[in-house]
């Protein structure tokens, strides 16, 4: 084992670590901060906060001194106060973070609905230009029935006209002889 270890080029052995690193859920860490976060946007909080602080500062001010455990400067609540702002500043950051997160995906989404929404118009604008260009090289039903009168008024006349020709006038234009 010793010539083992003198060698550089031989891997060492993988050790295990004895102590696991902790684990936890994102999702839920995350959802507690952004309740602790919305809790700490309310009035309810601020009200807490300030009868918290004015019930400290008024029980050292006027409690005797053996009964009061932060005197005047009152460094254990400036201590107490530092420590809380600095749990509720990265919670917060957290909370924001995913909510950024939610808002780039619904944003995405968005914009996704918006580019087929946007297509689907372009189609649909196409699609009524041609029908428009179509229907200009339509016969609609009144020019069908103006042009099937002026035929029929055409007919009627040539029918009219045909009877009031002489009949030997219409056996010279068919080339007939007479009485075949």
């Amino acid at each position: 084992m010793a010539e083992r270890r003198a060698r550089l080029d031989t891997p060492q052995d993988v050790r295990r670590l004895l102590v696991r690193r902790p684990t936890y859920d994102a999702d839920a860490f995350g959802s507690f901060a952004e309740r602790f976060a919305r809790f700490m946007g309310t009035a309810r909080f601020l009200l807490y906060m300030t009868g918290f602080v004015a019930v400290w500062l008024l029980w050292n001010w006027l409690a005797p001194d053996d009964v009061a455990w932060d005197l005047y400067p009152f460094i254990f609540l400036t201590l107490m106060l530092s420590l809380q702002a600095s749990y509720a500043a990265p919670l917060i950051l957290l909370a924001q973070n995913r909510q950024e997160d939610r808002d780039r995906v619904i944003a995405e989404r968005d914009r996704q609905a918006n580019a087929r929404g946007h297509a689907d118009m372009e189609y649909l604008a196409r699609e009524v230009a041609s029908l428009r260009m179509a229907i200009g090289e339509v016969a609609t039903r009144d020019y069908v029935r103006s042009e099937l009168k002026a035929l029929l008024a055409e007919l009627d006349e040539r029918a009219r006209s045909e009877q009031a020709r002489p009949e030997d006038a219409r056996d010279d234009e068919t080339g007939a002889t007479p009485g075949a």
